[in-house]
C-alpha cells in the first residue's frame, strides 16, 4: 500500500567519492573523501501505531515493518532504512511509529555511498521526531551501525562521516581511529580541473558479496598475526614476516601491503592538495589503483580499462574509488581534456561489447542536513 501524498521533503544526505584511502577505515587507518552534490531525501510524518511503513519514489515500492523490528525482518534497500530505526530503538530511544518516504539519485552499486546517503538521511529524520539529539558523529555512528549490524555489510565508517561532515570546495582528511575530522580545500576546480567519474555499471553489492568482507577477515588475521591492533600500527618492513606466520602468509602480506602504503599515500595526497601540485595527486591516483589491482584484487576488468582509457585520453591519474568488485573509477582531468577522455572511455567499452558508462564530474558539497 502507497502511503498518502508525502510532506516536504525534510532532511538529505549526500553521497561521496573517495581520493584516496581504500579499506583502511576498517584498519584504524585514514581516508580522504569528500561529500558530492548526488543525495537521499527523506520525509516523514508521525503515525499513532508503531508501524513503520517506507515508500521508495524510485522503486515505487513500500515495505512495512514496525519499531520493534530486528536484523532479518527487513531486505534489500528498505533495510538501511529499518537498521536506523532498529539502531535507534537498541541504544534506548523511543520512537513512534512513522510513515517515511525516501528519493535519491546517488547512483546504485557505483562505490558512491549511496547506502550511507539512505540510513544517514534517515538517522536525521529519527533524531528530529524521536527527539533523539543526536550529534553528527552520533548520526554517523547509528549508520554505521545500521549498515554493519542490520543489513550485515561489513564496512568502516569513512562513508558515513563523509556524508555528515561534508562542506562545499572542502574534501576530508579523517583519521578513523580517533574519528577526527579536517577539512581542507580542494582548489582543483579552480586550477582547471574536473574530477570524472566513471561508474562502470558493473554493480556491487557490500552486503551480498563475500569479496569485502573475505578482505577485512584477512585484514584482522594479518593484524593478529603481527600481534598489533590494527595495520595502522606496522610498517612495510614490519610485513616482511608474514609470509613465514602463515601457510597464507603470502596473500596477507599483499592484502596488509595494500593497507600500509595506501594510508602513507592518504597522508602525502593531503598534503600534495594543499600544495596544488595535481599532478603529484594524479600520480597517486594511478600508483593505488595498482595497489588494490595486484595487492588487494579487489579491481575489475572494467575498472581497470576505465583507468586505462582515461590516463590514454589525457586524464593526469586514474583509479578505482570505493570498496571494489565493480563500481567506479575516478580520473583527474584537465578541462580542456574532458571531452577526449569522454570519448576514450566510452570507446574501450564499446570494444568490449559492455554496456555504456555512466560519465559525470563531481565537486565537493554540502554534508548532511534538513533542507
Amino acid at each position: 500500500m502507497t502511503p498518502a501524498p508525502h510532506p516536504p521533503w525534510g532532511w538529505a544526505a549526500p553521497g561521496r567519492v573517495n581520493l584516496m584511502g581504500e579499506h583502511t577505515d576498517y584498519n584504524d587507518g585514514f581516508v580522504l573523501p569528500f561529500a558530492i552534490g548526488q543525495r537521499a531525501k527523506v520525509a516523514v510524518s508521525v503515525r499513532d501505531d508503531d508501524l513503520v511503513r517506507i515508500h521508495s519514489r524510485q522503486t515505487d515500492e513500500t515495505v512495512e515493518t514496525a519499531t520493534s523490528t530486528s536484523p532479518g525482518d527487513v531486505g534489500g534497500w528498505a533495510a538501511y532504512v529499518a537498521g536506523v530505526v532498529w539502531a535507534l530503538r537498541e541504544d534506548g530511544h523511543r520512537l513512534p511509529g512513522v510513515d517515511l518516504w525516501v528519493d535519491s539519485d546517488v547512483p546504485i552499486g557505483a562505490g558512491l555511498s549511496s547506502s550511507a546517503a539512505l540510513s544517514c538521511s534517515t538517522a536525521l529524520a529519527l533524531d528530529h521526531v524521536g527527539e533523539v539529539g543526536l550529534d553528527r558523529a552520533g548520526v554517523a555512528e547509528v549508520a554505521r551501525r545500521a549498515e554493519n549490524d542490520y543489513v550485515g555489510a561489513p564496512t568502516g565508517v569513512m562513508d558515513q562521516l563523509a556524508s555528515v561532515h561534508g562542506r562545499e570546495g572542502q574534501a576530508l582528511l579523517i583519521d578513523t581511529r580517533s574519528l577526527e575530522v579536517q577539512h581542507q580545500p580542494a582548489h582543483f576546480v579552480e586550477d582547471g580541473l574536473v574530477l570524472l567519474v566513471i561508474d562502470t555499471r558493473a554493480s556491487h553489492s557490500l552486503a551480498d558479496g563475500d569479496g569485502y568482507a573475505t578482505r577485512r577477515r584477512e585484514c584482522e588475521r594479518a593484524a593478529e598475526l603481527l600481534e598489533v591492533d590494527a595495520l595502522r600500527d606496522v610498517t612495510v618492513p614490519e610485513l616482511a614476516r608474514l609470509p613465514e606466520l602463515a601457510d597464507d602468509g603470502e596473500v596477507l602480506h599483499r592484502r596488509a601491503r595494500h593497507v600500509v602504503t595506501e594510508n602513507d599515500r592518504v597522508l602525502e595526497c593531503a598534503e600534495q592538495m594543499r600544495s596544488r601540485d595535481w599532478v603529484a595527486v594524479a600520480d597517486l591516483f594511478t600508483t593505488s589503483h595498482a595497489s588494490m589491482r595486484d595487492d588487494f584484487e579487489i579491481s575489475s576488468d572494467e575498472l581497470d580499462s576505465a583507468c586505462a582509457a582515461a590516463e590514454s585520453g589525457g586524464a593526469l591519474g586514474a583509479r578505482m574509488t570505493g570498496g571494489g568488485f565493480g563500481g567506479s573509477a575516478i580520473a583527474l582531468v584537465r578541462r580542456e581534456q574532458l571531452g577526449t577522455v569522454r570519448g576514450c572511455c566510452l570507446a574501450a567499452f564499446a570494444a568490449e561489447g559492455w554496456d555504456e558508462p555512466r560519465l559525470f564530474t563531481v565537486e565537493p558539497a554540502a554534508g548532511a542536513g534538513p533542507l
